[in-house]
């Protein structure tokens, strides 16, 4: 198995910024994020189902890009007892909250599997690599980049800002710098919006083959607002699109799936 290079993983002193937290338990309380209350966004439903998209038994170093405060990375590493997280955030703040979640005594589990970087995920390699984030060095890559562009009007609040708007170079960059952090073979999961689909195989062109699209259905009735998709590095593999996932039943209650999912039991179904 691949390991990750987690050392010194604790910085050598957290920001005096204050920002008022919740400290919300996942995966039936297998472990538990700091998360921001007034300000940016709460990870939730999103964040799971993309921890779940990873192929089972998935093992080697994990990217998590735009982690935020790091909840789909950690729902990965539960998931999956063999994998080591690298979760890449630009956001010093969020970043800090991640670092500060690895302290809980409920997530001493994954201290020695994780390591926050700050980066942008747009930056050069040369960048990258002094970050820590070398070209071909991940196995795995999980991501879920803003959905809304420059033509959007971008929220008030900076932190929700920069989780709801896609910066300069748009998502083909978050591909590029995923395409050359992941070995070949290695799989990558992006959830995004549907609408959206074309961008995401466009982007995947050259770089990522057999690609599987699970759309998300809130109710069975309902159109998909989300889509996952999964991909291989290098891969010639045709693509496929695979029975949509639904969250709710009719009365609101979770699905027996979703809930499978939602408490860290488990995956989502591929063709692969």
């Amino acid at each position: 198995m691949a390991k990750a290079n987690l050392e010194n993983n604790q910085p050598n002193g957290f920001s005096d910024t204050v920002m008022e937290t919740t400290r919300d338990k996942f995966h039936d309380s297998a472990f538990e994020v700091l998360q921001p209350s007034k300000r940016g966004i709460r990870s939730g439903m999103d964040a799971l189902l993309l921890a779940a998209a990873l192929p089972k038994n998935s093992s080697g170093l994990l990217a998590d890009l735009g982690a935020g405060v790091g909840v789909a990375g950690l729902a990965a590493l539960n998931l999956n007892r063999e994998l080591s997280l690298l979760a890449v955030e630009k956001n010093s703040e969020m970043a800090e909250l991640a670092r500060k979640s690895l302290l809980f005594s409920s997530n001493t589990k994954f201290t020695h599997r994780s390591k926050v970087i700050e980066l942008d995920i747009t930056a050069c390699g040369v960048d990258r690599l002094k970050a820590g984030l070398a070209s071909d060095s991940v196995n795995h890559i999980i991501m879920n980049p803003p959905y809304n562009t420059s033509n959007e009007r971008a929220p008030k609040d900076e932190l929700k800002s920069q989780a709801f708007m896609m910066g300069e170079g748009g998502i083909d960059a978050w591909f590029r710098t995923a395409a050359a952090i992941l070995r070949p073979g290695g799989t990558i999961a992006i959830i995004y919006r549907t609408e959206n689909l074309g961008e995401v195989l466009a982007c995947s062109q050259g770089r990522f083959g057999g690609l599987e699209i699970i759309p998300i259905h809130s109710r069975a009735d309902e159109a998909a607002k989300r889509i996952i998709v999964r991909g291989t590095r290098a891969s010639r593999a045709p693509m496929a699109i695979v029975p949509g996932f639904v969250v709710h039943n009719a009365d609101g209650s979770f699905t027996d799936k979703a809930d499978a999912i939602f408490k860290g039991k488990a995956h989502l179904d591929f063709a692969g």
